[in-house]
């Protein structure tokens, strides 16, 4: 578990439960947006399980050919039963199989793929026999995967059956507080032999409070760009692309008043209310995005009765 970096209470409840989740047999539907690491919690998992000793198999559904699907996944044999290809799955005798962006799984398969997951079986192309191999399944997506089953593009049989135990990987967004904490250790991965980057608090700021719609993997890429750029340098705002600095309105005021005026404890509870919506409830973060201290929120919440 040690790759998976976090202290906010997010990241720690999922650090305190991957143990049991690892241990026991059953699938795991992991959920999250592009970029929160979903891979790097199934290596973990199968890592810390009792198939540990063995290679995680990955399959990306949305990377599998077209054609010969049935014979990548489960393999080929003669009439006599006789094995001639052994597919991924088959192949994995022992070991755990890691679905990447299930959701992209072909309808011709799926049907085959659940009898996998519920006995262990199938039947190779060219025989009517059954094969069984001891495999665990991990499936990942960014999907919604219900609203998929609902348009008819995926199995809700084969979704009730993957998602025996659902694990959601949260955004950075909703993890603000670790951040900082990831800025430090990947600029520190990244600076090799150089100096390490460093961060004023002004550049930390707009770190803080800009979005990462990438997540993790867009916060990685930036430390290893920001390394290879500025090796022991302290960053200035130009030196961040500019969709990380903070949009500042051509008047160069932040808001223009009306002629007609405007209520300004509404204003104060409507940009109050919008913080936490936009922070999912994460107080330190709201404060952030306000440019107030966490106290001075609370303060402020306690007036409007929040």
């Amino acid at each position: 578990m040690k790759n998976i970096l976090g202290q906010s209470p997010q990241i720690t409840h999922l650090l305190r439960t991957l143990p049991m989740i690892a241990a026991s047999e059953a699938s795991v539907l992991i959920y999250g947006e592009t970029g929160t690491g979903k891979e790097l919690l199934a290596k973990a998992l199968h890592a810390e399980s009792r198939r540990g000793d063995k290679r995680l198999v990955t399959i990306n559904c949305a990377a599998l050919p077209l054609e010969g699907i049935e014979a990548d996944l489960f393999g080929r044999a003669n009439t006599s039963g006789e094995i001639e290809y052994r597919g991924r799955l088959l192949a994995a005798e022992g070991s755990t199989v890691f679905f990447d962006e299930v959701d992209a799984l072909p309808l011709s398969v799926q049907a085959k793929v659940l009898r996998f997951l519920e006995a262990g079986e199938c039947q190779l192309q060219g025989s009517h026999k059954l094969h069984v191999a001891d495999v665990r399944i991990l499936a990942a997506t960014s999907a919604d995967l219900q609203q998929e089953v609902a348009a008819g593009h995926f199995r809700a049989d084969l979704f009730y059956r993957l998602q025996v135990v659902p694990i959601t990987m949260p955004s950075l967004r909703e993890c603000s507080d670790d951040i900082s904490l990831l800025l430090r250790h990947y600029s520190r991965q990244f600076a090799g032999d150089n100096a390490v980057v460093r961060y004023s608090k002004t550049i930390e700021r707009c770190l803080l409070t800009y979005a990462w719609p990438g997540n993790v993997r867009e916060l990685k890429n930036f430390c290893q760009r920001m390394a290879l750029l500025y090796p022991g340098k302290g960053l200035v705002e130009e030196d961040l692309p500019p969709e990380m600095l903070p949009q500042v309105a051509a008047n160069n005021h932040a808001f223009t008043l009306p002629p007609t005026g405007i209520d300004l404890a509404q204003v104060e509870l409507d940009l109050i209310e919008q913080a936490l919506d936009l922070a999912a409830g994460n107080r330190s973060r709201a404060a952030r995005l306000l440019g107030i201290s966490r106290d001075t929120l609370l303060y402020r919440m306690q007036k409007y009765s929040l």
